[in-house]
């Protein structure tokens, strides 16, 4: 039977959790997540945890953040002063803004904290500095 190698298409479902069980994303209901092995179009961990799986299989991996979105760092989180923000933009807490860099490209941010003069905005991506679990079913190769 076939396994995945590096270069294979791949559909696998797939269920994401915290060490703490809770489940932050899932494919289940969905169509399976697709995509090509070596091309860096997912985790590096995940895509290493898929290598050597067989149709049907299926496995739980804990994936450390340096092998999942990487660490979490300090200087990605910022205050900018309330005035910056348009009238019409009420910044609340969880919040999910974009950015616009003078590059041309966008920053996705978090709104962590909101007060009379400032806001505290996080560019780190929300599962940073996390070690993340994944149950995997390895649904087709090709």
């Amino acid at each position: 039977m076939a396994q995945v190698k590096m270069g294979d298409k791949v559909k696998v479902h797939y269920t994401g959790k915290f060490e703490d069980g809770t489940v932050f994303d899932s494919s289940e209901n969905r169509e399976p997540l697709q995509f090509t092995t070596g091309e860096r179009q997912v985790i590096p961990g995940f895509e290493q945890a898929v290598i050597g799986m067989k149709p049907g299989e299926s496995k739980t991996v804990t994936i450390p953040s340096d092998q999942a979105y990487g660490p979490r760092f300090e200087d990605a989180v910022f205050v900018v002063d309330r005035k910056a923000f348009p009238p019409e933009l009420k910044p609340e807490v969880n919040q999910r803004l974009h950015l616009h860099h003078p590059s041309g490209r966008e920053i996705p941010v978090v709104v962590t904290e909101v007060s009379e003069s400032s806001v505290t905005l996080d560019s780190n991506h929300p599962l940073a500095g996390k070690d993340l679990t994944f149950e995997i079913k390895l649904v087709e190769i090709g």
